[in-house]
């Protein structure tokens, strides 16, 4: 449900997906012309979104915290191949009383890897503005580099190229099942390359029109699951996509087992941006390009209008580099290249409404009863697997499961912790053009863009006292999950988690407040034609790469 919404008629209704009859059940077909199906909305909340730096329609916001890979040589911002394995669910089931073990659909309905593209109809300047004209963006060229907080300077981050950001997600299994929930399956992984665009001239406030942003969303997401035959099962641009662009094929998706070994390649290619996923362990391939010819698009940047027009894109990185300065410049998040999970996505409820989707009886995670984040929920029986009750939505409080001692590695008892809790995923860093490693990391977590206690605004507007009730962990977490590295198969890997998973070998300050590090000061464009500052994230970045490939 927090991924998509069914529109009939260009209403959202929440109680629609909340029927056990499904989504399936209420496209309609309108009369000579053919089935109407929602689209992935990020105003609804979907995980498939980036955060953006200020809300938008609906939207509240994710917790992603990440690890960046920069690098000053050519090539790292538009190439990269990792190592993956795919984490393992606990022996214990989840109970509905919180008793039991974790799953990873509970901790993360996904988690990936990212890297900056180009899109010209995306913010921050498209269609121009008084500050100066559309900058097309050149693909794989750090000239797309504008960051000057200066409007008189040439290369004022408002006159940017316009820029898309591309999550290659991976979705846990065992829950409720897409397109409404995170599953692909009862016990099988599943994967999609997602690209996220923002329509809207950040210089102007100028909108996406409005009888475009009913289907495609203000935030757009050209979204298709990685195939085996590396052609996508349905149009992957957010104009005509249909109900089965979200719905995943077991007789053409990859499909893979939780423990196995993945290699992950990402690269661009004239044809457009290509994933290659090879599954060491089964054999398995599976790939998307993302290319006009399997639907991918721009929605044309069209405030006035009264339609809605795709442009078949070939799309492509926008960097060479991956630095500091190779950002998005409307995302919450400073990086370019970047791994993230995608966590605070779940809590417990007792019982839904049938045509709300509401919690209507609050679980373990809300004794004082139901609160604002009890959204997006889904009963036992709408379940692949596992038969509990919960809610998808982001947990605003941070006192659902993502926010416990259920990490891997939270456990002092290793015996106790693999019982009850998930093997963390683990990765290694990437290595780009063959097998260069990225010169440096940081950390980053986008708390204070999420907390309702953190006062972000420096200027334009300015806060009372910027910075006060930013706090890491946030207020309401129990525990919050660092990276740590470990050694596995005689490389280097990254883990997220706890302070006790074995084999550690570095924790980089043993908690989430050391390693995510000070308070960031971010700009952005802003309406008034000047830039606005803000603090979105922590960061800490690394002189080196502790962790090379």
């Amino acid at each position: 449900m927090k991924r998509l919404l069914i529109a009939i008629a260009g209403t959202v209704s929440l109680g629609l997906l909340a029927s056990p009859a499904g989504p399936a059940a209420f496209a309609r077909t309108a009369a000579g012309g053919p089935a109407e199906y929602s689209h992935a909305l990020c105003e609804q909340n979907a995980d498939t979104c980036a955060e953006l730096y200020q809300y938008l329609g609906r939207y509240t916001g994710h917790d992603e915290p990440s690890v960046l890979f920069y690098s000053t040589v050519p090539g790292s911002g538009n190439n990269d191949v990792y190592q993956l394995t795919l984490p393992t669910d606990p022996p214990a089931l989840p109970r509905q009383d919180g008793s039991g073990g974790t799953f990873n659909f509970q901790l993360h309905p996904a988690f990936w890897f990212g890297m900056a593209m180009c899109d010209d109809q995306s913010a921050p300047n498209p269609g121009g503005s008084s500050l100066g004209p559309n900058v097309p963006c050149a693909p794989d060229s750090d000239s797309n580099i504008y960051n000057s907080p200066d409007p008189a300077s040439p290369r004022y981050i408002g006159l940017h190229p316009g820029t898309a950001f591309m999550e290659m997600q991976f979705y846990p299994p065992g829950w409720a099942p897409w397109p409404a929930g995170n599953s692909c399956s009862a016990t099988l992984w599943c994967a999609a390359l997602n690209i996220d665009s923002l329509s809207e001239n950040m210089n102007n406030g100028e909108l996406l029109n409005p009888t475009c942003a009913a289907i495609t969303g203000y935030e757009y997401v050209n979204f298709a699951f990685i195939t085996k035959d590396g052609i996508s099962q349905a149009p992957a641009n957010p104009v005509n996509a249909t109900l089965a662009t979200y719905t995943p094929d077991p007789a053409r998706d990859l499909f893979m087992h939780s423990g196995d070994h993945l290699t992950v390649a990402m690269r661009d290619t004239p044809d457009g941006f290509r994933v290659v996923i090879v599954d060491r362990t089964t054999h398995q391939v599976g790939s998307m390009t993302a290319s006009a010819a399997n639907g991918f698009g721009e929605v044309r940047f069209d405030p006035t209008g009264t339609s809605c027009v795709d442009i078949p894109t070939n799309f492509h990185p926008e960097y060479a580099t991956s630095s500091e300065a190779t950002r998005v410049p409307w995302a919450a998040h400073s990086y370019n290249v970047a791994f993230s999970d995608e966590i605070g996505h779940f809590e417990y409820c007792d019982a839904v409404s049938a045509t709300t989707g509401a919690c209507t009886a609050a679980g373990v995670n809300d004794p004082a009863g139901t609160d604002g984040d009890d959204a997006f929920c889904f009963g036992p029986a709408q379940s692949t697997r596992i038969r509990i009750g919960g809610c998808l939505g982001t947990d605003v409080d941070f006192d659902g499961v993502p926010y416990q001692d259920t990490w891997p590695g939270t456990f002092r008892s290793a015996r106790l912790d693999a019982f009850l809790h998930p093997a963390p995923v683990r990765f290694t860093s990437p290595v780009f053009d063959g097998g260069f490693n990225y010169q440096r990391v940081a950390f980053e977590a986008d708390l204070p863009r999420i907390e309702s206690t953190c006062q972000r605004f420096i200027s334009n507007p300015a806060g009372p006292s910027p910075g006060s009730g930013c706090v890491n962990p946030p207020a309401g977490a129990s525990f919050y999950p660092f990276y740590s590295t470990t050694s596995a198969g005689g490389q280097c890997q990254w883990q997220l988690g706890g302070p006790y998973i074995p084999g550690t070998a570095n924790e980089f300050g043993g908690s989430s407040s050391a390693e995510f590090g000070p308070l960031l000061p971010l700009f952005y464009p802003s309406s008034n034609g000047q830039p606005t500052f803000r603090y979105n994230d922590f960061r800490n970045v690394l002189p080196v790469n502790p962790c090379p490939a």
